[in-house]
């Protein structure tokens, strides 16, 4: 990245913001980045981020969630969670943007901390405009919205919304066998209050989350920027193989019950049941077999399933085939399989008044679906949210490969910048 700003006089721009965390968890096994959320390269984050907002006056809190919000005051009289704002007569409603900063293992520098550093350029932008509002606005930093390092995705937002039960986040278990309570609580959150706020979400008049395409639609239309319509509906499912645990060479091939090759069976028939129906979509990108080692035959296999449909239907009923599937597949192995759902959300359409707005501020925008699954996604059910995508010239995402141009990530902010003023323009 060059560091090249959104223009005279105007801060860094996106690109030198990204360029000073591009050293921040980076893996020197996968490649790319890992940064789960309150490990050492995500705290570091969250202290960038509480850094950079300070240095533009925006007044940085903690929600009960471990979300990061930095606020931008308006005239009007407090902002969404403080006393006497939301739910006041004649408070304002805040307009607030602003994405994630953690990462799937190995994954990009753009996915998340994109949004964060458009958002911050964003408020350069119009700081740089004289761009005042009785409308407060806020920039936010959602955690774990990956779900890599606890397994449900969009955790901070669906505990904001209350579609996660506060006693199933506390309980959620890392690959380390510490649970989501021990890990926050260890970073100063006081997991006791952790769930739903219904008030900080009556104070939000609009959510904007702008992301980087993980996809080629830009690409094959030739356009910087789009405005988001949908996300697809996706859920992770955990598919738990038992078998016998035994001596890798004292146990001959016909008296194993082995999980893991029935597990391997499995993965083939995920993706056999997926092409069974146009438009889905069925991933197991995690196995982990129990004890792991090599010379063991495993005891136990876990495997992690995502499948996403545009229909909820669908969606439920190939994960079912998939069961019945892996439960023919796993006697035959002389095993057992059980199936846990994780995390599901269905097919989310963003507010279409917004989006309208959103699309006569951007004329030249066009409007693009989604496959991945956002923040704004979840809380699209609580308040009116939108999404803008800027370009990623590769069309890979979740991968080191994922990229933006700096041309492109400035005209990102731009957009993002003209859509908030004209948001706090009411």
């Amino acid at each position: 990245m060059s560091g090249a700003g959104v223009g005279p006089g105007v801060g860094p721009g996106v690109a030198g913001l990204l360029a000073e965390v591009a050293d921040v968890g980076r893996d020197a096994t996968r490649g790319g980045y890992s940064r789960f959320v309150y490990d050492d390269a995500e705290l570091t984050l969250r202290e960038w981020f509480t850094e950079q907002a300070e240095r533009r006056s925006m007044e940085v809190e903690t929600d009960r969630n471990g979300a990061l919000w930095a606020w931008r005051h308006g005239g009007g009289p407090g902002r969404p969670g403080s006393p006497g704002s939301p739910g006041s007569p004649g408070a304002p409603s805040a307009v607030v943007t602003g994405s994630h900063l953690d990462s799937v293992p190995g994954g990009g520098a753009y996915d998340g901390p994109l949004g964060v550093a458009s958002a911050l350029a964003a408020v350069d932008l119009l700081d740089a405009r004289g761009v005042r509002s009785e409308r407060p606005l806020a920039v936010v930093a959602f955690p774990e919205e990956e779900g890599a390092r606890f397994g449900v995705a969009c955790l901070g937002s669906r505990l904001l919304t209350g579609a996660v039960d506060p006693d199933r986040a506390r309980g959620l278990r890392d690959a380390d066998g510490r649970t989501f309570a021990e890990v926050a609580g260890a970073a100063g959150l006081d997991v006791a209050h952790i769930g739903a706020d219904p008030r900080r979400l009556a104070g939000i008049g609009a959510f904007v989350e702008l992301h980087v395409e993980q996809g080629r639609g830009l690409v094959d239309l030739d356009r910087p920027v789009a405005v988001g319509s949908s996300v697809l509906g996706h859920g992770r499912w955990r598919l738990v193989v038992e078998g016998e645990g035994n001596h890798a060479g004292t146990t001959l091939m016909a008296d194993r019950r082995d999980p893991l090759v029935a597990a391997a069976a499995v993965v083939l028939a995920v993706r056999e049941v997926a092409t069974r129906y146009d438009d889905a979509r069925a991933t197991v990108g995690r196995l982990q077999p129990v004890p792991g080692g090599t010379n063991v035959i495993a005891s136990r296999v876990d495997l992690w399933l995502d499948a996403r449909h545009p229909d909820d239907a669908v969606t439920a009923a190939l994960v079912e085939q998939v069961h019945a599937r892996a439960q023919e597949l796993a006697a035959a192995e002389g095993c057992t399989v059980t199936l846990v759902e994780e995390s599901y959300g269905g097919t989310v359409h963003f507010d279409g008044a917004l989006r309208d707005r959103i699309r006569g501020v951007l004329p030249g925008a066009p409007v693009l679906a989604t496959g991945a699954g956002h923040d704004a996604g979840v809380l699209a059910g609580a308040v009116p949210t939108a999404m803008l995508f800027t370009r990623n010239p590769s069309g890979v995402s979740h991968s080191p490969h994922e990229h933006v141009e700096d041309v492109d990530a400035e005209a990102g902010a731009v957009a993002l910048a003209d859509v908030l003023a004209d948001l706090l323009g009411d």
